[in-house]
Order: C-alpha cells, then structure tokens, then sequence
C-alpha cells in the first residue's frame, strides 16, 4: 500500500492518536502527518489514512474513527479508540518492523492490545474512570501524554502542531518500551517453562538468569513451585513468588528471623556460609555462590513445615 498522508484532526490531542501516530510514521515514515478538520483532508483519497476524525469506521476506505454512532467495540462490548483500531490493523506489522520474531508476534500483539492499548481505549472513551488508579489517577500514560499539550493561555497560531511533534517522540519511547518487554517476557516465558519441568516436584525453580518469572509458573499451573533461584551478577538471588499481579503478598516469605540481616549476621541466622543480603520484606535474598542459595531455598521452604 501507498501511502502518502496521514490524517489526524488538529487542535488539542490526547493519547490515542498521538499513539496511533506512533505506529503509523513507523510503517510510513515518508508520509506527511497532516493534522486537520478541514473536509478536503478527512474524507478518505487514494494514498491517505485518516485517524480520530471523520465520524467513520472503513478499514477498505482507511478511515479509523471512533467517534460516530454506532462507534466500534471489540468482541466483548468494549469501545475502541482510534489506537485500538490502529492496532487492530497496523499493529502486526508494526511488531515486525521493529523485528519481533515471527513465532512471537500474535503473542506479543495480544499482550500489548490487552496491557497498553485497551486501557487507552476506555480512558478516551469515559468507558474508565481515572478514579480507578486512586492517588496515581494523575500519573497514568494517557494523562502524562496530554500534560504534553500547551497551556490553556499559550495561544500560538502552531502551538498545539508544535507540541503534538514535541509529544510524538516522548510517546514513541513509551511504545516501543512496551514492545521490548511484552518481547522479553514472551521469551521468558519459554525459558522459564522448559525449567519448571526440568525442576519437576520441587518447590525451588532455578532459572539461568533473572528474567520474569510468574506469568509462566501461572500459565503452568506450577502451584508447588514457593522459590526461584538464578544468578546475577557475581553473586546469586533467591526470590519469592508473588500471588498475582496486584498484589506484593507472595505464597512464602523467607524466615521472619533473616528480615534485613546482611553478612555474617545472616550467616549466623540462616546457618549458611555465603549468605549475604535479605531484604527487610523477605522477598529476595542473595548469597555468594549457587550452593549457598540454594541451601538457602531449602532451609526457607523446611521453616514453612
């Protein structure tokens, strides 16, 4: 496809199509992004795409509004942006010109529409309130993007186009940051299954590396596994496992007795030579060597018993 223009209105902006512009200057970085109300430019021609205006949905025609009634939902009754609709589309190919493997690039596209964009979708749609997020309401992603925009008393005949390419980049890291790590944790995730069923029954995982961990242990079902175990650098970690993701309560803490003991203190309460470090909320410990952590692992998971 051709594409020579692409069309979002002008004025102020919000996350969804300065996100959406995101995606598209990737895979058409010789269009011109033309930020207009004007007719001529928002009904959809030959070489243009047009996003958050129009009042029309027609991916054949390459027009990627939300705004109209009926506007357009997902399977599940919940509204799209214009972002939403831009991933939905565009964001395949996006993933693979920022060179995600081919093998990874449904996986990694579900995780980013369900973790990043649907919560951009509701926010510009009131379908959420940002009440939701308590006292970090003001330090959600849409929000921090419209702090971009000028303020109510800078007049300037360009000041909003002149922000919005300022916003642009700033908006461009957050994205392609959330691709890394939905990447890597697609790639953790088969690393991390292959040493749950190398560790088979016992409740001590050791990985090769740090890496996240419990989406996998979740995947599996891996209900037995209370520790991980994995090297950094010069020495090693023990880790515990969190019981969900909006929670820091995990399914077994270190012994009450290590909480915020370093060297031979630690030694001494643990009974481990080369035990070093345990944090004050006894959800990591570090020792000099593997055998010394994992030592460590097995003395934690009997003061369960």
């Amino acid at each position: 496809m051709s594409v020579t223009h692409l069309v979002t209105h002008s004025g102020g902006f919000h996350a969804d199509e300065l996100l959406s512009s995101v995606v598209l200057t990737r895979l058409f970085p010789d269009a011109t992004l033309v930020r207009s109300r004007d007719p001529d430019w928002i009904t959809p021609a030959a070489g243009r795409i047009i996003y958050d205006v129009g009042r029309a949905y027609d991916p054949d025609a390459q027009i990627f509004d939300h705004h109209q009634r009926p506007n357009p939902l997902r399977d599940d009754d919940t509204p799209y942006s214009s972002f939403g609709l831009i991933w939905r589309h565009f964001g395949h190919a996006y993933l693979r010109a920022l060179d995600v493997p081919e093998a990874d690039i449904d996986d990694v596209h579900h995780r980013i529409d369900r973790g990043f964009v649907v919560p951009v979708d509701l926010l510009d749609n009131g379908a959420l309130e940002p009440s939701v997020a308590g006292p970090l309401a003001g330090m959600t992603l849409p929000v921090l993007l419209e702090t971009l925009k000028p303020v109510f008393d800078d007049r300037g005949a360009d000041a909003n186009d002149h922000a919005f390419a300022a916003a642009l980049p700033v908006a461009r890291a957050f994205v392609e940051a959330a691709v890394r790590t939905r990447a890597a944790k697609t790639r953790a995730e088969a690393i991390v299954t292959r040493a749950i069923a190398d560790a088979g029954p016992s409740p001590i995982l050791e990985l090769p590396m740090g890496m996240p961990f419990r989406s996998a242990i979740e995947r599996t079902g891996a209900d037995h596994l209370l520790f991980v175990i994995h090297p950094r650098d010069g020495d090693w970690a023990l880790n515990t496992i969190r019981k969900g993701g909006d929670t820091f309560e995990s399914r077994a803490d270190l012994p009450e007795a290590w909480a915020g003991l370093t060297d031979a203190a630690l030694e001494r309460a643990c009974g481990v030579a080369g035990a070093r470090f345990c944090h004050n909320a006894r959800f990591i410990a570090v020792a000099e060597t593997r055998e010394a952590v994992l030592a460590m692992a097995h003395k934690a998971v009997a003061s369960l018993s």
